[in-house]
Protein backbone atom coordinates (compact mmCIF):
# COMPACT_ATOMS: atom_id res chain seq x y z
CA UNK A 1 0.00 0.00 0.00
CA UNK A 2 1.56 2.98 -0.97
CA UNK A 3 1.58 6.40 1.53
CA UNK A 4 0.07 9.25 -0.22
CA UNK A 5 2.39 12.01 2.20
CA UNK A 6 4.96 9.96 0.55
CA UNK A 7 3.78 10.68 -2.87
CA UNK A 8 6.62 12.82 -5.44
CA UNK A 9 3.89 14.50 -7.13
CA UNK A 10 2.73 15.73 -3.87
CA UNK A 11 2.70 19.27 -4.82
CA UNK A 12 4.06 19.20 -7.83
CA UNK A 13 3.77 21.21 -10.67
CA UNK A 14 5.63 21.67 -14.16
CA UNK A 15 7.74 24.95 -14.18
CA UNK A 16 6.57 26.45 -17.93
CA UNK A 17 9.95 28.12 -17.89
CA UNK A 18 11.88 25.00 -17.71
CA UNK A 19 10.17 23.00 -20.65
CA UNK A 20 12.14 22.26 -23.91
CA UNK A 21 11.38 21.40 -27.29
CA UNK A 22 13.00 18.53 -29.49
CA UNK A 23 12.29 18.20 -33.43
CA UNK A 24 10.92 20.60 -35.59
CA UNK A 25 8.26 20.45 -38.88
CA UNK A 26 6.43 17.71 -37.55
CA UNK A 27 2.84 16.56 -38.32
CA UNK A 28 0.83 15.48 -35.42
CA UNK A 29 3.14 14.21 -33.22
CA UNK A 30 0.23 12.22 -31.33
CA UNK A 31 2.13 9.42 -30.17
CA UNK A 32 5.99 8.90 -28.99
CA UNK A 33 8.00 6.14 -28.51
CA UNK A 34 11.67 6.27 -26.58
CA UNK A 35 14.44 4.03 -26.64
CA UNK A 36 17.45 3.96 -24.00
CA UNK A 37 19.62 5.95 -26.35
CA UNK A 38 17.80 8.75 -26.16
CA UNK A 39 16.17 8.47 -29.71
CA UNK A 40 12.72 9.03 -29.91
CA UNK A 41 10.27 7.71 -32.74
CA UNK A 42 6.96 10.02 -33.36
CA UNK A 43 3.66 9.06 -35.69
CA UNK A 44 4.08 11.24 -38.64
CA UNK A 45 0.88 12.69 -40.44
CA UNK A 46 2.67 12.28 -43.34
CA UNK A 47 2.12 9.23 -43.56
CA UNK A 48 5.15 7.37 -41.60
CA UNK A 49 7.16 8.06 -38.34
CA UNK A 50 9.93 10.33 -37.44
CA UNK A 51 13.11 9.56 -35.46
CA UNK A 52 14.40 11.47 -33.86
CA UNK A 53 18.14 11.12 -32.62
CA UNK A 54 19.08 12.06 -29.19
CA UNK A 55 21.76 14.70 -31.10
CA UNK A 56 18.23 16.34 -31.94
CA UNK A 57 18.75 15.11 -35.78
CA UNK A 58 16.11 13.89 -37.31
CA UNK A 59 14.56 11.64 -40.45
CA UNK A 60 10.99 11.04 -41.07
CA UNK A 61 10.74 7.41 -42.51
CA UNK A 62 7.49 6.93 -44.92
CA UNK A 63 5.40 3.76 -45.03
CA UNK A 64 5.81 1.71 -48.16
CA UNK A 65 4.68 -1.78 -48.88
CA UNK A 66 6.45 -4.28 -47.94
CA UNK A 67 8.27 -6.08 -51.17
CA UNK A 68 8.04 -9.41 -49.52
CA UNK A 69 4.06 -9.36 -49.67
CA UNK A 70 3.51 -7.06 -52.06
CA UNK A 71 4.70 -9.79 -54.63
CA UNK A 72 2.38 -11.92 -53.16
CA UNK A 73 -0.73 -9.74 -53.30
CA UNK A 74 -3.26 -10.44 -55.40
CA UNK A 75 -3.50 -6.58 -56.59
CA UNK A 76 -1.70 -4.73 -58.87
CA UNK A 77 1.51 -3.06 -57.52
CA UNK A 78 0.12 0.34 -57.91
CA UNK A 79 -3.15 -1.06 -55.83
CA UNK A 80 -0.69 -2.35 -53.36
CA UNK A 81 1.28 0.54 -52.51
CA UNK A 82 -1.68 2.91 -52.39
CA UNK A 83 -2.47 1.62 -49.34
CA UNK A 84 0.48 3.24 -47.60
CA UNK A 85 0.30 6.47 -49.60
CA UNK A 86 -3.53 7.26 -49.23
CA UNK A 87 -4.93 8.27 -46.16
CA UNK A 88 -2.74 6.45 -43.94
CA UNK A 89 -2.82 8.43 -40.31
CA UNK A 90 -0.50 6.53 -38.01
CA UNK A 91 -1.84 7.19 -34.04
CA UNK A 92 -0.58 4.65 -32.00
CA UNK A 93 2.60 3.09 -32.07
CA UNK A 94 4.07 0.33 -30.04
CA UNK A 95 7.85 -1.33 -30.72
CA UNK A 96 7.39 -5.35 -31.80
CA UNK A 97 9.57 -7.97 -30.39
CA UNK A 98 12.00 -7.50 -33.09
CA UNK A 99 12.40 -4.04 -32.73
CA UNK A 100 9.86 -2.93 -35.44
CA UNK A 101 7.43 -0.50 -35.08
CA UNK A 102 3.54 -1.56 -34.77
CA UNK A 103 1.01 0.87 -35.63
CA UNK A 104 -2.26 1.42 -35.36
CA UNK A 105 -3.65 3.00 -38.42
CA UNK A 106 -6.39 5.73 -37.80
CA UNK A 107 -6.34 6.97 -41.52
CA UNK A 108 -7.01 3.53 -43.29
CA UNK A 109 -8.37 1.20 -39.42
CA UNK A 110 -5.70 -0.95 -39.95
CA UNK A 111 -2.91 -3.05 -37.50
CA UNK A 112 -0.13 -2.53 -39.27
CA UNK A 113 3.81 -3.80 -38.78
CA UNK A 114 6.50 -1.49 -39.93
CA UNK A 115 10.30 -1.84 -40.55
CA UNK A 116 12.59 1.41 -39.20
CA UNK A 117 13.21 1.29 -42.95
CA UNK A 118 9.30 1.98 -44.02
CA UNK A 119 8.46 -1.48 -45.28
CA UNK A 120 4.70 -2.01 -43.65
CA UNK A 121 2.69 -5.13 -44.48
CA UNK A 122 -1.22 -5.21 -42.56
CA UNK A 123 -1.54 -7.71 -39.34
CA UNK A 124 -5.16 -7.42 -39.08
CA UNK A 125 -7.97 -5.08 -40.74
CA UNK A 126 -11.02 -7.39 -39.55
CA UNK A 127 -12.52 -9.20 -36.76
CA UNK A 128 -14.86 -11.61 -36.78
CA UNK A 129 -15.56 -11.25 -40.36
CA UNK A 130 -16.23 -7.84 -39.51
CA UNK A 131 -13.95 -4.39 -40.31
CA UNK A 132 -12.00 -3.41 -37.09
CA UNK A 133 -13.41 0.20 -36.91
CA UNK A 134 -11.23 2.87 -36.14
CA UNK A 135 -7.95 1.39 -34.68
CA UNK A 136 -6.66 4.23 -31.94
CA UNK A 137 -3.92 2.63 -30.04
CA UNK A 138 -1.35 -0.90 -29.71
CA UNK A 139 0.50 -1.73 -26.68
CA UNK A 140 2.62 -4.74 -26.39
CA UNK A 141 3.12 -6.80 -23.12
CA UNK A 142 5.70 -8.66 -21.23
CA UNK A 143 4.20 -11.78 -23.20
CA UNK A 144 4.02 -10.64 -26.43
CA UNK A 145 0.62 -10.15 -26.49
CA UNK A 146 -0.62 -7.46 -28.30
CA UNK A 147 -3.57 -5.10 -27.38
CA UNK A 148 -5.51 -2.88 -29.38
CA UNK A 149 -8.40 -0.34 -29.37
CA UNK A 150 -10.66 0.75 -31.46
CA UNK A 151 -12.51 3.71 -30.72
CA UNK A 152 -15.79 3.63 -32.62
CA UNK A 153 -16.95 1.76 -35.63
CA UNK A 154 -19.02 4.73 -36.11
CA UNK A 155 -18.21 6.65 -39.45
CA UNK A 156 -17.24 9.27 -39.53
CA UNK A 157 -15.59 9.21 -36.21
CA UNK A 158 -16.32 12.59 -35.57
CA UNK A 159 -19.81 11.66 -34.81
CA UNK A 160 -18.89 9.09 -32.00
CA UNK A 161 -16.41 11.53 -30.22
CA UNK A 162 -19.19 14.88 -30.14
CA UNK A 163 -22.18 12.27 -29.52
CA UNK A 164 -21.00 9.98 -27.04
CA UNK A 165 -21.70 7.12 -28.45
CA UNK A 166 -20.47 3.78 -26.39
CA UNK A 167 -19.35 0.82 -28.77
CA UNK A 168 -15.80 1.04 -28.27
CA UNK A 169 -13.77 -2.01 -27.31
CA UNK A 170 -10.42 -3.36 -26.98
CA UNK A 171 -8.99 -6.88 -28.47
CA UNK A 172 -6.21 -9.03 -28.40
CA UNK A 173 -3.54 -11.01 -30.03
CA UNK A 174 -2.21 -13.71 -28.00
CA UNK A 175 1.13 -15.88 -29.37
CA UNK A 176 -0.83 -18.46 -31.46
CA UNK A 177 -3.99 -17.38 -31.52
CA UNK A 178 -6.55 -15.24 -33.76
CA UNK A 179 -7.36 -11.76 -32.52
CA UNK A 180 -10.31 -11.32 -30.34
CA UNK A 181 -12.54 -8.92 -28.92
CA UNK A 182 -12.01 -8.73 -24.83
CA UNK A 183 -14.11 -5.79 -23.87
CA UNK A 184 -16.58 -3.53 -25.05
CA UNK A 185 -19.16 -1.00 -24.75
CA UNK A 186 -16.59 2.04 -23.78
CA UNK A 187 -17.10 5.58 -24.56
CA UNK A 188 -14.51 6.00 -27.27
CA UNK A 189 -11.73 3.68 -26.76
CA UNK A 190 -8.13 5.21 -26.68
CA UNK A 191 -4.44 4.62 -24.59
CA UNK A 192 -4.09 1.86 -22.54
CA UNK A 193 -1.50 0.98 -20.63
CA UNK A 194 -0.89 -2.08 -17.49
CA UNK A 195 0.14 -1.70 -13.98
CA UNK A 196 3.96 -2.70 -12.84
CA UNK A 197 2.61 -6.23 -12.50
CA UNK A 198 0.05 -6.24 -15.87
CA UNK A 199 -2.72 -7.33 -12.84
CA UNK A 200 -4.48 -4.36 -14.24
CA UNK A 201 -5.13 -2.72 -17.62
CA UNK A 202 -5.81 0.88 -17.27
CA UNK A 203 -8.57 2.24 -19.97
CA UNK A 204 -9.10 6.19 -21.35
CA UNK A 205 -12.70 6.42 -22.29
CA UNK A 206 -12.09 9.84 -24.51
CA UNK A 207 -15.76 10.90 -23.79
CA UNK A 208 -16.69 8.98 -20.36
CA UNK A 209 -14.49 11.34 -19.70
CA UNK A 210 -13.17 8.89 -17.26
CA UNK A 211 -10.35 6.02 -16.81
CA UNK A 212 -11.27 2.76 -16.20
CA UNK A 213 -9.58 -0.57 -15.30
CA UNK A 214 -10.14 -3.84 -15.69
CA UNK A 215 -8.49 -7.09 -13.90
CA UNK A 216 -6.54 -9.60 -16.20
CA UNK A 217 -8.13 -13.14 -15.86
CA UNK A 218 -5.23 -15.39 -17.06
CA UNK A 219 -7.42 -18.69 -15.51
CA UNK A 220 -9.96 -19.08 -18.32
CA UNK A 221 -8.51 -21.89 -21.16
CA UNK A 222 -9.84 -19.69 -24.02
CA UNK A 223 -6.90 -17.34 -23.36
CA UNK A 224 -6.59 -13.98 -21.37
CA UNK A 225 -10.09 -11.99 -20.43
CA UNK A 226 -10.49 -8.51 -18.92
CA UNK A 227 -12.98 -8.89 -15.83
CA UNK A 228 -13.85 -6.12 -12.78
CA UNK A 229 -14.58 -3.40 -14.60
CA UNK A 230 -14.81 0.15 -12.86
CA UNK A 231 -14.10 3.56 -12.90
CA UNK A 232 -10.31 4.54 -11.33
CA UNK A 233 -10.26 7.82 -10.03
CA UNK A 234 -12.89 10.68 -10.52
CA UNK A 235 -15.92 9.67 -12.88
CA UNK A 236 -15.25 13.09 -14.39
CA UNK A 237 -11.73 14.19 -15.27
CA UNK A 238 -12.49 17.71 -16.70
CA UNK A 239 -12.23 16.98 -19.77
CA UNK A 240 -11.63 14.48 -22.52
CA UNK A 241 -8.51 12.16 -21.17
CA UNK A 242 -6.52 10.85 -24.60
CA UNK A 243 -2.98 9.59 -23.55
CA UNK A 244 -1.95 7.99 -20.18
CA UNK A 245 1.34 6.56 -18.61
CA UNK A 246 2.43 5.39 -15.17
CA UNK A 247 5.17 7.01 -13.50
CA UNK A 248 7.80 4.08 -10.85
CA UNK A 249 5.73 5.32 -7.96
CA UNK A 250 2.40 3.97 -9.28
CA UNK A 251 0.43 7.57 -10.65
CA UNK A 252 -1.13 7.30 -13.77
CA UNK A 253 -0.48 10.33 -15.38
CA UNK A 254 -2.77 11.64 -18.46
CA UNK A 255 -3.32 14.28 -21.01
CA UNK A 256 -6.84 16.11 -21.31
CA UNK A 257 -6.81 16.73 -24.77
CA UNK A 258 -7.94 20.34 -26.17
CA UNK A 259 -8.66 21.57 -22.93
CA UNK A 260 -5.21 21.12 -22.71
CA UNK A 261 -4.02 20.16 -19.07
CA UNK A 262 -1.67 17.64 -17.70
CA UNK A 263 -3.02 15.40 -14.47
CA UNK A 264 -2.11 12.39 -12.46
CA UNK A 265 -4.20 9.85 -10.67
CA UNK A 266 -2.32 9.10 -7.58
CA UNK A 267 -2.56 5.29 -6.46
CA UNK A 268 -5.42 6.08 -4.49
CA UNK A 269 -7.08 7.44 -7.58
CA UNK A 270 -7.01 11.16 -6.50
CA UNK A 271 -6.29 14.27 -9.22
CA UNK A 272 -3.35 16.13 -9.32
CA UNK A 273 -3.08 18.84 -11.79
CA UNK A 274 0.03 19.21 -12.91
CA UNK A 275 0.12 22.09 -15.79
CA UNK A 276 -2.83 23.79 -16.95
CA UNK A 277 -2.25 25.06 -20.88
CA UNK A 278 -5.57 25.45 -21.89
CA UNK A 279 -8.00 28.55 -22.60
CA UNK A 280 -10.16 28.26 -19.82
CA UNK A 281 -13.50 30.20 -21.69
CA UNK A 282 -12.86 27.64 -24.67
CA UNK A 283 -12.26 24.26 -22.03
CA UNK A 284 -15.60 25.38 -20.28
CA UNK A 285 -17.75 25.96 -23.47
CA UNK A 286 -15.98 22.24 -24.85
CA UNK A 287 -16.55 20.16 -21.87
CA UNK A 288 -20.31 21.37 -21.06
CA UNK A 289 -21.16 20.52 -25.15
CA UNK A 290 -19.39 17.17 -25.07
CA UNK A 291 -21.28 16.09 -21.81
CA UNK A 292 -24.47 17.24 -23.72
CA UNK A 293 -23.33 15.59 -26.75
CA UNK A 294 -23.47 18.51 -29.06
CA UNK A 295 -19.91 19.71 -29.14
CA UNK A 296 -18.94 20.76 -32.87
CA UNK A 297 -16.21 20.61 -34.82
CA UNK A 298 -15.88 24.72 -34.25
CA UNK A 299 -16.14 24.18 -30.43
CA UNK A 300 -12.85 21.89 -30.54
CA UNK A 301 -11.16 23.77 -32.46
CA UNK A 302 -11.29 26.84 -30.13
CA UNK A 303 -10.29 24.76 -26.96
CA UNK A 304 -6.71 24.93 -27.51
CA UNK A 305 -3.24 25.44 -25.78
CA UNK A 306 0.41 26.47 -26.90
CA UNK A 307 3.00 24.40 -26.00
CA UNK A 308 1.15 21.43 -27.03
CA UNK A 309 -1.63 21.97 -29.28
CA UNK A 310 -4.29 19.44 -28.29
CA UNK A 311 -2.21 17.75 -26.06
CA UNK A 312 -2.49 13.90 -26.42
CA UNK A 313 0.28 11.39 -25.07
CA UNK A 314 2.72 11.22 -22.21
CA UNK A 315 6.14 9.05 -23.08
CA UNK A 316 9.10 8.66 -20.29
CA UNK A 317 12.60 8.62 -21.31
CA UNK A 318 16.30 9.64 -20.87
CA UNK A 319 18.50 7.69 -19.52
CA UNK A 320 16.89 7.18 -15.70
CA UNK A 321 13.30 7.78 -17.29
CA UNK A 322 12.76 10.96 -15.64
CA UNK A 323 12.23 13.23 -19.09
CA UNK A 324 8.72 13.57 -20.34
CA UNK A 325 7.73 13.76 -23.55
CA UNK A 326 4.37 15.19 -24.47
CA UNK A 327 3.06 14.48 -28.44
CA UNK A 328 -0.18 16.39 -29.45
CA UNK A 329 -2.55 16.56 -32.39
CA UNK A 330 -1.37 19.97 -33.64
CA UNK A 331 2.10 20.62 -32.63
CA UNK A 332 5.34 20.77 -34.85
CA UNK A 333 7.23 20.18 -31.91
CA UNK A 334 7.88 17.90 -28.87
CA UNK A 335 7.85 19.68 -25.13
CA UNK A 336 9.77 18.00 -22.70
CA UNK A 337 10.45 18.32 -19.30
CA UNK A 338 12.40 16.40 -15.91
CA UNK A 339 9.82 14.68 -13.51
CA UNK A 340 10.58 14.41 -9.96
CA UNK A 341 9.79 10.67 -10.78
CA UNK A 342 10.81 8.04 -12.96
CA UNK A 343 8.54 6.28 -15.31
CA UNK A 344 7.38 2.96 -15.19
CA UNK A 345 9.23 1.08 -17.99
CA UNK A 346 8.14 -0.12 -21.22
CA UNK A 347 8.54 -3.91 -22.32
CA UNK A 348 10.70 -2.80 -24.88
CA UNK A 349 13.42 -0.64 -22.58
CA UNK A 350 14.88 -3.66 -21.03
CA UNK A 351 14.65 -6.08 -23.58
CA UNK A 352 17.67 -5.52 -26.35
CA UNK A 353 16.77 -5.70 -29.74
CA UNK A 354 17.48 -9.21 -31.55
Amino acid sequence: MTNAASNPLAGFTIDRAAIKTIGHDLQRPECILAEPDGSLWAADARGGVTHIRADGTQRFVGQQADPRFASASTETGDAFEAKFTQGTLPNGLAFAAGGDILISNFGTDLLEVMTRDGHTRTLFDRIDGQPIGKVNFVLRDTKDRIWITVSTRVNPWTKAAASRVRDGYIAVVEPGREIRVVADGFHFTNEIRLDAREEWMYIVETTGPHITRMRLDESAAGGVRLVDREVFGPSHLGGPPDGIAFDAFGNLWCTLVMVDQLIALTPQGDKLLLLDDGDPAASQALVQKMGAGTATADDMARARGTLAPWMASITFGGPDLRTVYVGSLLGTTIPYFRSPVAGLPMVHWNTPRP
